[in-house]
């Protein structure tokens, strides 16, 4: 064990699994509370078209990822208000167009897509101090966010016509939530995954949900289940020999399973 934890390469990955597991879990309370999931898809499609721009025009990949999730998260709210459309209307739109990017841009590629490739399922083994860093300043960016405006987040998740009839600036509020995601989503993405983004955005927060009525403290669960499924499926990953990502998918989808299972409101439902 204590020859595991020496490696300078686990550290580093401990480190940004801690980061990255706050981070998109704390997204995460967003899109489960809000009922738009799918936007875990759209906005993890998005960053992976930015970063696989990124490898195609050699510039770094992390800033074309942070430029198309904020941008494609910034179209989702106006296209739905402005446009007349549900959510999950705006949503399919802007994914269909992120998804078609990213194929383009792959194919656009030269020689071997190897490292482009590696963006779907990351690589954080290979995770520098440089950006368990950006993971660290993201993730106290968006705790000290959820903090600072708990109650306005609190409103416009329960009702956001309500919450903008008594003043609160339930657009800038909504906004400000879709735009965090966004560059959570593209920060994690060289440590993570696209693919392995959604399921800890959307597991650890909807285990959460699962297991309390609090807003608050789902905030509080769904971190601390966001940094376990990242370690015990690099745990896994490491005495097992076998893909970081997928071992860390099938922790959080396990996480979500169990939490399901023991949930009260599973039991009061029952009743």
């Amino acid at each position: 064990m204590m020859g595991w934890l020496g490696d300078q390469f686990m550290q580093n990955a401990l480190l940004a699994g801690l980061f990255a597991g706050v981070a998109c879990s704390l997204a995460g309370v967003f899109v489960v509370t809000m009922h738009v999931s799918f936007l875990g898809v759209c906005i993890a499609h998005a960053a992976l078209a930015g970063a696989l721009m990124g490898e195609w025009l050699e510039f770094n990949p992390v800033i074309g990822a942070l430029g198309f999730s904020v941008g494609a998260a910034g179209l989702v709210g106006p296209l739905a208000d402005k446009g007349d459309l549900s959510p999950d209307s705006a949503i399919g739109i802007v994914f269909s167009l992120m998804l078609g990017l990213s194929l383009l841009f792959l194919g656009l590629i030269p020689g071997s897509r190897t490292e482009a490739l590696n963006l779907f399922w990351g690589s954080i083994l290979t995770v520098t101090r440089a950006d368990v860093a950006v993971l660290a300043l993201t993730a106290a960016v968006l705790a000290a966010l959820v903090v600072l405006f708990f109650k306005e987040i609190q409103a416009v998740v329960c009702h956001r016509h309500v919450a903008l009839a008594v003043g609160i600036p339930a657009g800038i509020v909504f906004y400000g939530m879709l735009l965090g995601t966004g560059a959570t989503m593209a920060v994690s993405l060289r440590s993570v995954g696209g693919l392995v983004i959604f399921c800890l955005i959307i597991n650890p927060a909807a285990a959460a949900f699962q297991l309390t009525y609090s807003l608050k403290r789902m905030f509080v669960i769904s971190a601390v289940l966001g940094v376990f499924s990242c370690w015990a499926g690099l745990a896994a990953s490491y005495f097992w020999d076998l893909r970081t990502g997928a071992c860390i998918a099938i922790v959080s989808s396990c996480v979500f399973a169990l939490a399901a299972a023991v949930s009260p409101k599973r039991r009061l439902a029952w009743r």
